[in-house]
């Protein structure tokens, strides 16, 4: 078999694995039920930095 026929059944291969791996990743993405994802993302929000609280300009900016 010519080295090209390896390389073209290892990229088949390799789009497939990465179709399972999707597939698997968005199962488990809408598992969630809607309260879930709130709850996560309420907890995101607290736990993320109050970067400019409130100015409305982004930081480093003075006019």
């Amino acid at each position: 078999m010519r080295w090209w026929k390896m390389l073209g059944l290892a990229g088949i291969a390799g789009v497939a694995a990465t179709g399972v791996a999707m597939a698997r990743a968005e199962r488990r993405r809408r598992a969630y039920t809607p309260e879930e994802i709130r709850a996560r993302l309420r907890e995101r929000v607290e736990a993320a930095p109050q970067a400019g609280a409130g100015t409305g300009q982004p930081e480093g900016r003075t006019s």
